[in-house]
């Protein structure tokens, strides 16, 4: 596929044949928190999205010390393979490896093609729910280079110092609705941050779930006129839809300059005096 960084995916075939090795340790991170228990990838435990990789007073990731719990209670040692997969096209697998680049863990993988392709192939599923030795895991501290803060994003409005990518539905990005069906959080005001392109997360992926090819990757986010010559910031509603179009960018494109804004639209849209367009900008609601 001509991917910049290859290595950060591995194939179903991959996994397969190596989820049991005592250097891997797999997890399954799912939008529906009850897909696991009625399958999942033998050997595969299960971080809940919702309560294991945030921090639910502080409205944010994971601390430091919360993540080197995580990583301590689910057997993981620092120089271990980690690889993540997941429902909803790798959605919430792709959160937990943006957090867990933040504290430098260095092997992190996506399984390409998530829950969904390891499904359709007919893979072999366990409802068991396994557990390993805890480690005494200690993280780096947090890489901010990774992360955009609502400061920056002001910046990057004000000066379009940077690419705004929203990756959030056409419908979401015009304000026609303020979240997708279902989901809590929300907003007091639908649209976008003026400036921004809409380049729905999804568009990345193929229908098996698989990651498009780096040459379609770069015509999608070209179209909109991201490139790469300058900084991307990336956001969606709370982050996570969002840090799947980071990986895409930095890792599978290259890009130097790539951060993922946590606070998103949520932050954004609640914010006094912030301003906001309503409606297809021009360009902007391509894909």
């Amino acid at each position: 596929m001509d991917y910049a960084h290859p290595e950060v995916l591995v194939g179903t075939d991959w996994v397969a044949q190596r989820a049991s090795e005592p250097t891997v340790r797999v997890v399954e991170v799912d939008v529906d928190t009850k897909a696991y228990d009625e399958g999942h990838v033998p050997g595969a435990i299960a971080w809940a999205w919702n309560t294991q990789l945030c921090d639910t007073v502080r409205r944010d990731i994971l601390s430091k010390e919360q993540f080197e719990t995580l990583m301590s209670n689910s057997g993981v040692k620092p120089d271990a393979t980690l690889v993540i997969y997941g429902d909803n096209n790798n959605w919430f697998a792709a959160w937990a490896f943006w957090q867990a680049k933040i504290y430098g863990h260095r092997d992190v993988r996506l399984m390409n093609g998530g829950r969904k392709k390891w499904l359709s192939e007919g893979r072999d599923l366990s409802t068991e729910n396994p557990s390993y030795p805890p480690t005494s895991y200690r993280a780096a501290q947090a890489d901010l280079s990774l992360r955009a803060f609502l400061p920056q994003v002001q910046e990057a409005y004000a000066h379009r110092g940077a690419a705004l990518v929203d990756v959030r539905s056409p419908q979401e990005f015009t304000g026609e609705i303020l979240a997708p069906p279902g989901l809590p959080e929300t907003c007091q005001r639908g649209g976008h941050i003026p400036g921004a392109r809409s380049i729905p997360w999804s568009k990345a992926c193929n229908d098996d779930g698989t990651f498009k090819s780096a040459d379609e990757l770069r015509d999608l986010y070209g179209a909109e006129g991201v490139d790469g010559s300058r900084p991307v910031i990336a956001y969606c509603r709370i982050g996570e839809r969002s840090s799947h179009s980071w990986f895409v960018l930095k890792y599978l494109l290259g890009f130097d300059k790539v951060t993922n804004y946590d606070g998103s639209w949520t932050e954004w849209g609640n914010l006094v005096g912030a301003p906001v367009e309503r409606g297809a900008a021009a360009r902007g609601a391509r894909g």
